[in-house]
């Protein structure tokens, strides 16, 4: 037996049915109402609501039109990630910018959830997917592909050709962080890591954090530091988490004297640490970063770090999607180190 309407969804169908006009007259008072004769608008809107009928759904009304001019930026980070993050907040003004500029809306997509993750992706209403892919990277993109909407990964640590990506080459400017530390005389280092286990690190894909780590590793192997004494430990890029990663590495008999950092944000943290336990940066430790985000620059020591250019890879998603520039499927764009104060020869060393 068929469901009363108080016991189903009420559809277009059945305002149009119980106000006894045809279903395209009943479209058209919600739509394009000037078509409509007054009368006839009156009741087929006292009919909607009598049924309680809330309207089309514009879901199907946009998708059915094939654009809704907006874009949506999905990473399986806390949505909150993307105002408290120093790095997070630059990208995503870059981003916003450009929709401006294209007259394009934004939609945040939640991904942090295993359990609403594919719904998530698959029910957002935008024409093209920016993937933020530090961690869980793969499954982003297995999905967005799935959707068959443009899309573009702000990673580039993979092989895989085929997916789109703007981004820079994480171990090369990993690898130019460890020759400076290298040149500098260190040869006790630690690094803090952004990733939660370690050994999760080399097996990760499309992460930031496996190439920045094999840089690393593979720029003090060249200074002729044996990697297996390199202590490495997760911070999962939080304050709380790097100081007791901190707490951790300086408990030893042999402490650091140079940290090389995954993220400006970690480094910046670290320093605080250092300073708070009387121990000199760079005169005891040295602290390199990772990002170039604005506060590195007035930290105190100014902070030496990998500089990306965050802004500019926001605004060359937008465009790749907004432009579905096919031909151009990955873009890999520079990076510089800044040698600032606060790194300096080992101590000891003139």
């Amino acid at each position: 037996m068929e469901k009363s309407l108080a016991q189903r969804t009420v559809r277009l169908a059945d305002v149009a049915k119980a106000a006894g006009v045809s279903q395209g007259t009943a479209s058209n008072v919600f739509s394009r109402p000037h078509l409509v004769r007054e009368e006839v608008r009156d009741r087929v809107q006292a009919t909607a609501k009598s049924l309680g009928y809330r309207g089309p759904d514009l879901r199907g009304r946009l998708l059915r039109a094939g654009k809704v001019n907006a874009i949506g930026v999905a990473a399986t980070e806390p949505l909150s990630y993307f105002f408290a993050d120093p790095f997070a907040r630059v990208l995503m003004s870059s981003i916003a910018e450009a929709c401006d500029t294209n007259g394009a809306g934004l939609a945040l997509v939640s991904a942090l959830s295993e359990e609403r993750l594919a719904w998530n992706v698959d029910t957002a209403l935008v024409d093209g997917l920016i993937l933020v892919c530090i961690e869980g990277g793969a499954r982003l993109i297995e999905l967005a592909r799935e959707r068959r909407l443009p899309f573009v990964a702000l990673v580039l640590g993979g092989n895989d050709q085929s997916i789109p990506a703007v981004g820079i080459d994480n171990f090369s400017a990993a690898l130019m962080a460890a020759r400076h530390i290298g040149e500098l005389g260190h040869r006790r280092v630690a690094i803090l890591s952004l990733h939660n286990r370690v050994d999760d690190v080399k097996a990760a894909d499309y992460a930031d954090t496996r190439e920045r780590l094999r840089g690393y590793l593979a720029g003090l192997s060249q200074a002729g530091i044996d990697t297996d004494s390199v202590a490495v430990r997760p911070t999962l890029n939080d304050p709380a988490r790097t100081r007791t990663a901190l707490a951790e590495i300086f408990a030893t008999g042999q402490p650091p004297t140079a940290i090389l950092a995954m993220s400006d944000l970690v480094a910046l943290t670290a320093i605080d640490w250092l300073k708070a336990r009387g121990l000199r940066v760079p005169e005891d430790v040295s602290v390199i970063g990772f990002d170039g985000i604005a506060e590195a620059e007035t930290s105190s020591p100014p902070l030496t770090t990998i500089v990306q250019p965050i802004a500019e890879i926001g605004r060359r998603a937008v465009t790749m999607i907004l432009g579905d520039e096919e031909g151009r499927r990955r873009e890999l764009l520079d990076v510089e180190l800044a040698i600032r104060g606060s790194t300096a020869r080992a101590p000891g060393q003139a």
